[in-house]
């Protein structure tokens, strides 16, 4: 515990009373012509430097004030990932606001509470599609005095394009610098520097406020765990209303200078990988089982002995990858095969998609099945597992690429402390630790307690080593009829093992036995069903089709097979639909609402417990 606490006090003398105002304007001066923001053109990139970017930040911090922000207001922020968006949350807080992004998915409603709770006087909204979330509910929101759009600004007093309110910056700027500078100046390290809402599995989400200190804190602990150059290139593509994208390609990236690139379009995620060619790359579970079921698919097409090739050189991926885990050194025969397997093959196919210089790959916010994470091992991809939370500002527990485990979460980070409450609860100190839920009292003593350690509400366990591996949710864990204690998220890994299945929801609380309800996946299963010749119109015929439902019951037997007896599937059901964000099935960042599921399929589950 002492070598913890040493290392925490050694962040914090590096980190003390700094704010990302000051940190930009090192970074612009220092390096003015280094790139920084990159979007997509018709005819490749457009690119502003660090000294372009903080000249615009300063423009829109002048328009944000000439437009009545007043010092620890909130501009709520929705959008696509561009550089609009990190310009104007930078210039938001360079004119001591408080930039808050909101997931696009949010319905009207949650719209509405987010901006009433955190107080938004402005709004920067992307176009059409993102207004149309927020007009139902303009009446309910006296306090949003102007809305800023970037495309097809509506007329009227409240509304502003994004080229007029530049055009206003500027000139603002150029009359009064000494007014703009003095705003940024004024900012402190203990200042909110945003509020992130966390996304909710049920009721209203909960306003998290995190200061400059506490972002610093986590990009210097991040940076030592991951060990980043300088100069990188990355990819943004998750919201900005996720801790995680908002702490790699936004804050992270004004410490190592690097290049961000957007992805304004998941479907061109791919591309896009190919171009840039990372030197980080973060996803969250679904995105790297979606990959996987691409390459897996694209594989199925190549002819037999191409395939049985690429079989054997991922085999001797894995092997390494699983050599090199903490505690463990591959022998010398291991290597060899490997070096061979990568040199004829595996880098090759690293290089397709866009991961030949992607030194730190990661994955968060909800288990990753061990058999994704072994399917990238055998390419020779470190496809680490990291932990966290939006209220612990990101993550506080992470593997390393010289220090990992798979199937772990890692160990605690640097000058973060984490223990196991007797009830099996994870819990942390650290100052990454938000002070608490914004306008929550009650929420935020259940949180934190008077000693400073953070609940997460998460079961998990140490081993000896000092690695952390999460068991589930403390209030989602099954405890069935016959006292059976039960990890769903467990069982719903290995079903969504197979391809077809792209999610996979496991119930049984105070019942028998575990059932599940499953979808298909949309991206791989017509794909799948070609390949066996049959003919579909939509997704709910091939759920109907008899070798599909065959297919499925294969795959659930198989995940039946690595199960206690205890917790096997005996009934399930293939659903006619998909699940997403805007069906209300999963949250923003792709985790299962379990209670509006249960709710919505009440009379399914109840029928696989009939008779």
């Amino acid at each position: 515990m002492t070598g913890v606490l040493e290392e925490r006090a050694e962040i914090e003398r590096e980190i003390a009373g700094r704010t990302v105002c000051d940190r930009l304007k090192e970074a612009a001066e220092g390096d003015p012509d280094a790139p920084a923001y990159s979007d997509p053109v018709e005819e490749g990139w457009s690119t502003l430097t660090y000294a372009e970017a903080r000249q615009r930040i300063l423009e829109i911090a002048a328009g944000f004030v000439a437009l009545g922000l007043e010092p620890g207001e909130a501009v709520a922020l929705m959008m696509v990932n561009r550089s609009e968006h990190v310009l104007a949350d930078l210039g938001a807080v360079h004119a001591g606001g408080v930039p808050c992004s909101v997931y696009s998915t949010f319905a009207p409603e949650q719209v509405a509470f987010v901006a009433g709770d955190v107080g938004a006087g402005i709004a920067v909204l992307g176009g059409p599609a993102d207004l149309a979330r927020w007009e139902p509910v303009l009446d309910d929101l006296p306090g949003l005095r102007r809305i800023i759009m970037l495309e097809d600004a509506p007329s009227g007093d409240r509304f502003l394009s994004w080229d007029d309110f530049l055009a206003l910056g500027r000139e603002r700027l150029a009359a009064d610098p000494a007014a703009v500078e003095a705003r940024w100046r004024a900012v402190t390290a203990e200042d909110t520097i945003t509020v992130l809402y966390t996304s909710g599995t049920t009721g209203n989400p909960k306003g998290v406020p995190l200061t400059h200190a506490n972002v610093f804190f986590e990009v210097a602990a991040t940076n030592r765990m991951a060990n980043l150059p300088t100069k990188g290139t990355q990819v943004s593509y998750l919201t900005y209303a996720h801790i995680a994208e908002r702490v790699l390609s936004l804050y992270l990236p004004l410490f190592k200078l690097s290049h961000v690139y957007f992805c304004t379009d998941l479907a061109q995620l791919g591309t896009v990988l190919g171009q840039v060619k990372p030197v980080l790359f973060f996803g969250v579970p679904r995105v790297w089982e979606k990959m996987m079921a691409r390459l897996q698919a694209l594989l199925a097409t190549q002819p037999e002995e191409q395939q049985e090739n690429v079989r054997a050189a991922m085999a001797a991926g894995l092997a390494y990858i699983e050599a090199c885990q903490y505690g463990r050194t591959p022998s010398p025969e291991v290597r060899a095969a490997y070096e061979q397997a990568d040199a004829s093959l595996l880098s090759i196919i690293r290089s397709l998609i866009g991961f030949d210089n992607a030194g730190w790959l990661a994955t968060a916010a909800a288990p990753m099945p061990l058999e994704v994470q072994r399917f990238f091992a055998g390419l020779g991809l470190k496809v680490l597992d990291v932990y966290g939370m939006t209220e612990t500002t990101g993550a506080f527990t992470a593997n390393a690429p010289d220090r990992f485990k798979l199937g772990t979460v890692g160990p605690a980070g640097p000058g973060v402390e984490v223990r196991i409450a007797e009830d099996g609860e994870i819990l942390t100190r650290s100052p990454a630790n938000t002070r608490g839920y914004l306008n929550r009292p009650e929420a935020t003593a259940e949180l934190l307690d008077e000693d400073g350690w953070l609940h997460t509400g998460d079961v998990g366990s140490i081993d000896e080593d000092g690695f952390i591996s999460i068991v589930d949710r403390k209030k989602e864990l099954i405890i069935t009829s016959g006292g059976e204690n039960i990890s769903p998220a467990n069982i719903e890994n290995h079903l969504k093992e197979h391809p077809l299945i792209g999610q996979a929801l496991a119930y049984g609380d105070g019942r028998p036995y575990p059932v599940a309800i499953l979808t298909l996946d949309g991206e791989v299963a017509p794909g799948w069903a070609q390949s066996h010749g049959i003919a579909f119109t939509t997704l709910a015929d091939l759920a109907e089709h008899p070798d599909v439902l065959k297919a499925v019951e294969t795959a659930v037997a198989a995940a039946n097979e690595r199960l206690a007896r205890v917790q096997q599937v005996k009934r399930w059901r293939l659903l006619p639909v998909e699940w997403t964000a805007e069906t209300t099935e999963l949250t923003p960042s792709l985790k299962l609402k379990r209670r509006v599921i249960h709710a919505k399929y009440a009379e399914i589950i109840d029928g696989m417990y009939a008779g």
